[in-house]
């Protein structure tokens, strides 16, 4: 595994911090056409009104699968942290039998 990241998407940190600002770019917009559809009920054909209100809906549905890559990228780095303590467990319990056999031939 490599520890240096080479480009943005190369760790679990960066992809999340991508999602993140994903998120909030995807509510903002979702604010600005609700914001359209209420602008639309007196002054726009019913046509573009039910545009934007599927919009907004497609909006919504993005928003639910972002958060939940989101909640995904969280379970990954958990799961890694906890991989990576094993590993260091391991190491630490073969040096200290490693160290104890060679005392025994000493």
């Amino acid at each position: 595994m490599n520890d240096k990241p080479e480009t943005p998407f190369d760790s679990i940190e960066s992809a999340e911090q991508f999602v993140e600002l994903l998120i909030e770019a995807i509510e903002e917009s979702r604010r600005d056409v609700d914001e359209e559809i209420v602008l639309a009920e007196g002054n726009r054909s019913g046509r573009t009104q039910r545009a934007l209100q599927l919009v907004s809906a497609n909006l919504a549905k993005l928003n639910q699968h972002m958060t939940a890559s989101r909640r995904i990228l969280t379970h990954l780095k958990t799961l890694r942290r906890l991989l990576l303590q094993e590993r260091r467990l391991a190491k630490t319990l073969q040096t200290k039998k490693s160290n104890q056999e060679l005392s025994r031939w000493s």
